[in-house]
């Protein structure tokens, strides 16, 4: 039988956490006793998930402001970088601000939260650092060079983060799912159709889920789940290494 995850005393910052899977993954580490910081530029996202959850607090920021991030809390134990957005264009026609605008969300971001909280878990000898990556970031998918290329950087930097960590009791990870029942999947199937030239609702079944065995979008849920396993006593070996939760995506 796994030990049971107690996370009481600890302190824990999720990203991308107004919906989707971030909230699930707020709602998972507040369960197993984390006090857990919630951030998203929607701050009335975050508004209802406190109230919904117990010991879920509200961090309203805009995470591609890098100059803001130094206001965010650094007495962190537990980190999961989960912020995303997704745009998709072939790229010679990929708008560059947009491009920009991805790697500072979705890689840059990350780094800057890494570095600002690992003091803080170096001095505690304990410290989980989990990067909610994605399918995408062992594969790569036509007309998504920006997401395709930060996941892909996030890969290595959370390999980086494993080997620096180890000595000081941190470990770090990626959790790698395929298309998950969020809002952001849901709002690039216009994209999707155009860019294919397919209808809107032939997007879930032609292109999301035509590349796994698994025949249905991954519950933000189910992520959660990982995610808080990974934090837990069960994964303290488990350190540089990703996780896929891709329905058989990458058995091909």
């Amino acid at each position: 039988m796994s030990p049971t995850i107690d996370h009481t005393g600890r302190r824990a910052l999720v990203t991308g956490a107004a919906s989707g899977i971030g909230a699930a993954c707020c709602e998972s580490l507040a369960a197993s006793g984390a006090h857990v910081l919630a951030v998203d530029r929607d701050a009335d996202g975050l508004a209802a998930l406190a109230a919904r959850v117990q010991g879920v607090e509200a961090v309203p920021c805009d995470l591609s402001d890098l100059d803001g991030l130094a206001a965010l809390p650094h007495d962190v134990d537990i980190l999961v970088n989960n912020a995303g957005i997704q745009h998709v264009s072939p790229i010679e026609e990929f708008p560059l601000e947009r491009f920009e605008m991805i790697m500072r969300l979705m890689l840059h971001a990350p780094f800057y939260l890494v570095r600002q909280s690992l003091p803080h878990m170096y001095s505690r000898g304990w410290g989980r650092v989990v990067n909610v990556s994605s399918v995408h970031g062992l594969r790569a998918s036509a007309f998504k060079s920006a997401y395709v290329t930060a996941k892909h950087g996030m890969e290595g930097l959370s390999k980086t983060v494993a080997l620096e960590g180890a000595a000081h009791g941190v470990t770090s990870v990626t959790v790698n799912p395929a298309y998950v029942r969020t809002p952001l999947v849901e709002q690039q199937i216009a994209d999707q159709a155009r860019t294919h030239g397919i209808p809107e609702d032939q997007v879930v079944e032609q292109i999301m889920l035509t590349p796994v065995a698994v025949k249905r979008l991954v519950e933000p849920a189910e992520v959660a789940d990982l995610v808080t396993f990974l934090t837990g006593p069960s994964a303290a070996s488990m350190s540089g290494s990703s996780y896929a939760m891709d329905g058989g995506w990458t058995a091909h």
